[in-house]
């Protein structure tokens, strides 16, 4: 970049514009690869979290208070337990039950009188299978109105919306991609034309396109570098903001948005492919362009 240039491409205006494009279609990148990145390790926690394991709940007594009916309880534990591929079932204190609702009612706000229902943890062995339907329809037998829940069913569903979303949020990045490579052309192009004379004298002298190429492209890589970082530091801040905001929500559903190495990895790489993009992208239509002069 240090080498003695020909073309004064410093002194024209055709690639004012281009870090500041190049740094709004990488901030955009970046909030996207971001929510992609943070989607897809909450994904993983939840399944990490929720494999190989369901619940059972029984409805709360008619008092409200879930330990008057004993009697229920060990009859639906004894289907559970007698069923195979159910490795432990043990249901859960009141306290813990109170202790899963205040993250969406807020703490102290679970009345002493709501009728709590009496959750029951299932662990299940290792690849076990089993007719989830005929377990549900025992444990109704047993206690009526016992639900059964299956979270597999809804860490599929789960797994599948976020896998969308992240294949969403790629192709926008590609997308943006697309976009940079485009306004690189015309930019280039731009260039071409305003130093049409100074390069027909190059030519003259025996310059070589591929001699020319090389400052366009040098030129578009420190323009496009420059804005890239522009568009990175702004895509922190706004992440900061974001995770500042989230950090005052109580949603055990909500993302965590956390800063992790795969996430900076990602972010980095950005500013470094926009300029990968566009040194390329200016070659190619440098080279193109004047091999088409006679």
């Amino acid at each position: 970049m240090a080498r003695r240039r020909d073309l004064p491409l410093e002194r024209d205006g055709t690639g004012r514009f281009l870090p500041w494009l190049i740094a709004l279609m990488v901030y955009l990148a970046c909030l996207a690869l971001a929510g992609a990145i943070m989607l897809d390790e909450a994904s993983g926690r939840w399944q990490s979290g929720l494999t190989g394991t369901m619940t059972a709940q029984i409805p709360a007594a008619d008092s409200g208070k879930s330990d008057e009916h004993p009697a229920t309880i060990a009859a639906v534990l004894d289907v559970l337990k007698n069923t195979p591929g159910i490795r432990d079932a043990q249901p859960l204190t009141t306290d813990s039950v109170i202790a899963l609702i205040e993250p969406w009612l807020g703490k102290g706000n679970v009345a002493s009188d709501l009728p709590i229902p009496v959750l029951i943890d299932i662990q299940l062995e290792e690849n076990a299978t089993f007719d989830t339907v005929a377990l549900a329809i025992q444990l109704e037998q047993v206690a009526p109105g016992t639900r059964l829940d299956d979270h597999e069913i809804w860490i599929t569903r789960m797994l599948r919306l976020s896998q969308t979303i992240g294949a969403v949020a790629m192709t926008i990045v590609i997308l943006i991609g697309i976009a940079a490579a485009a306004t690189v052309v015309f930019a280039t192009r731009t260039g071409l034309a305003v130093h049409q004379g100074a390069i027909e004298v190059l030519h003259i002298i025996g310059a070589r396109d591929t001699y020319i190429a090389r400052q366009f492209q040098v030129r578009a890589m420190s323009l496009a570098l420059r804005g890239g970082l522009l568009g990175l530091i702004l895509a922190t801040m706004t992440l900061a903001l974001l995770a500042g905001i989230a950090g005052n929500l109580e949603g055990p559903l909500l993302p965590q948005l956390a800063v992790t190495p795969s996430l900076w990895g990602g972010l980095a790489a950005l500013p470094l492919a926009a300029a990968l993009i566009a040194t390329l992208t200016a070659r190619i239509t440098v080279v193109r362009t004047l091999s088409r002069l006679p």
